[in-house]
């Protein structure tokens, strides 16, 4: 459980952190170009993930903050009952970067996205290093219950 909760607080940190730099670095320019496939941007996510829910302004980040904070704790007991590492890892990465979006929203009443990877005229939509916590955690998990599923297949 302590791996989980340390990946937790080492992803909210440097969540918070990474925030508190770039809102000071971009100062008032609102974009940043670095080579052709990246940019730093400031924008602001009052949904979920993609801007989904986007339209509900303060009382859709209260709502998304109650939602994650109730989702947090759940992990939490999971990752209490847990003794597989690799998935206190990837349960303390989801908690965190949620924490870290709840940080936000709690703040600022929105989400500050700034990651913004592009092909020529096409982007992917900006996030930020808490929901690339969330992402790699739940793709481990997904990994882990693929795999896990395969070894049940071959053992029978």
């Amino acid at each position: 459980m302590f791996l989980g909760v340390l990946v937790a607080l080492v992803a909210v940190v440097l969540d918070q952190l990474s925030k508190f730099w770039i809102l000071d670095f971009l100062g008032v320019n609102a974009y940043e170009p670095f080579g052709d496939y990246f940019n730093i941007v400031r924008t602001w996510n009052t949904g979920v993930s993609f801007s989904m829910l986007n339209n509900y302004g303060n009382i859709g980040a209260w709502v998304l903050s109650v939602l994650a904070i109730i989702i947090v704790i759940m992990l939490f007991m999971w990752l209490r009952k847990e003794d597989c590492r690799l998935t206190q890892f990837a349960l303390g990465l989801i908690m965190g970067g949620a924490l870290g979006n709840v940080i936000d929203r709690v703040r600022f009443g929105a989400v500050f996205d700034f990651l913004d990877f592009h092909v020529n005229d096409w982007h992917w939509p900006a996030f930020n290093v808490a929901d690339s916590c969330i992402c790699i955690g739940t793709a481990i998990i997904i990994a882990q219950a693929v795999f896990a599923r395969l070894e049940k297949k071959e053992e029978k």
